[in-house]
């Protein structure tokens, strides 16, 4: 590492761990239904369509609120942003404990979904503040990584958790949503102190080194779309989005049921929490990896396509497998798969766009892969009611991300055809 790039090393380790325990918590938040669904849905009677539909709804009213979102964290700054966005979602998420009807499932998680829209691209645009393209990619995945940490971490949790059935006259399941949801509140206080806007705000660097990183970014800026509105309209971005459509659809519809899959193969609540979490251990150690290796190559769609095909694969032998270990070991891939992609794939757009123009680009790009996330959980909730079993849903994420890897490579010829027109 260079003398100037050691400055973004310093910086990545004053904030890349505080970022990934709030990622850790805000995902953990986002997915914990499908393991409280263990036991809530019997306890509430909810059937497959009920549950998925409540499960996905978050997502679209997630979807809808990430742009606004997005451009507001871009105004105010980091700090209060995220500061305001953690204490609402946090006091949320511990309300669920409270449903007792269909109706109110989906009203809290819609409401939900609508408070915690700006934080994940809010942070993608924070990171584009402190750290050149050169060294993105992989500074997103060690963030992203908050993804299979959730699960590693809350799935044993949740698990544990919900063996508290009956402590205090609550349900397991409502004890899951109290103590998963309230740390979230609490640590919105930690964001006032160790979160700052930016680096000419951050007390741990010297002047030349807010010099240096400004240089750096700047330099890094040139040549590309800073403004808003155009970036909002730019068919590579819109391209993104619907790339993200398939794997959102993939990655958030396997995160929701995962839980139900596994203990349908005969292993208890508990049991269930820890062979959830197999997969998503290879995971993280593959999105380092991955991230790394797009930054050291400085190629994104190759990077971009391969884990969306492993996915696929994944999920089609899910779609066939005839035992429970052929099952898991499918399972892995296509979770590997469909996180490998979040580093290249969120560092892409930066690539051509900056400033207000990369807040609500990342944003909306954000806002149309979680469109999946809401059509992931809720197709697959109709199709488990319909057939009973999972592998024609397993089939579809399949062809969702085989689409969404297609889409992504023509992007990339068609960017690079476009930069040699320019050179």
């Amino acid at each position: 590492m260079t003398e100037g790039d050691q400055v973004f090393g310093k910086c990545a380790w004053r904030l890349i761990p505080f970022m990934l325990l709030l990622y850790i918590v805000n995902y953990l938040d986002r997915v914990n239904v499908g393991f409280a669904a263990l036991t809530m849905n019997k306890d509430l009677g909810f059937s497959p369509g009920t549950f998925g539909f409540g499960a996905g709804i978050f997502f679209f009213s997630y979807a809808l609120a990430q742009v606004p979102f997005g451009i507001i964290l871009e105004r105010v700054g980091a700090r209060r942003a995220v500061f305001c966005i953690m204490l609402v979602w946090g006091f949320l998420s511990a309300s669920t404990a409270l449903v007792t009807s269909p109706a109110g499932f989906y009203a809290v998680r819609f409401l939900l979904g609508v408070a915690e829209a700006g934080f994940f691209p809010g942070m993608l645009f924070y990171l584009t503040l402190w750290f050149p393209h050169a060294h993105r990619a992989r500074f997103t995945a060690l963030f992203v990584t908050g993804i299979p940490l959730a699960s590693i971490i809350g799935g044993p949790l949740s698990g544990l958790i919900l063996g508290m059935d009956g402590l205090g006259g609550l349900h397991g399941w409502q004890w899951l949503f109290l103590m998963e949801g309230l740390p979230a509140a609490l640590l919105a206080f930690a964001v006032l102190k160790y979160l700052p806007d930016g680096p000419a705000s951050a007390p741990f660097l010297s002047l030349t080194e807010k010099e240096n990183i400004a240089r750096r970014i700047g330099a890094d800026s040139t040549a590309k779309e800073h403004n808003l509105w155009p970036a909002l309209r730019d068919p590579r971005v819109l391209a993104l989005g619907v790339v993200g459509v398939g794997n959102g659809a993939a990655l958030y519809g396997s995160g929701v049921w995962l839980p139900q899959m596994i203990k349908a193969m005969g292993f208890s609540n508990l049991q269930t929490g820890f062979v959830v979490a197999l997969p998503y251990a290879a995971a993280a150690a593959a999105m380092i990896l991955w991230g790394r290796s797009s930054d050291k190559r400085g190629e994104r769609t190759w990077h971009i396509a391969i884990p969306l095909l492993v996915g696929a694969a994944g999920f089609a032998g899910a779609s066939i497998a005839h035992s429970n270990l052929l099952m898991v070991l499918a399972l892995t891939f296509a979770v590997v798969g469909t996180l490998s992609y979040f580093g290249p794939f969120f560092a892409f757009p930066s690539s051509f766009l900056s400033g207000p123009a990369a807040a609500g680009g990342i944003a909306l790009v954000a806002a149309l892969a979680n469109l999946g996330g809401f059509l992931g959980p809720t197709i697959i909730g109709m199709i488990r009611q319909r057939t009973g079993g999972y592998a024609d849903a397993m089939a579809a994420l399949a062809i969702a991300l085989t689409v969404s890897a297609a889409i992504i490579v023509v992007l990339g010829f068609t960017i690079g055809a476009r930069k040699a027109k320019m050179t």
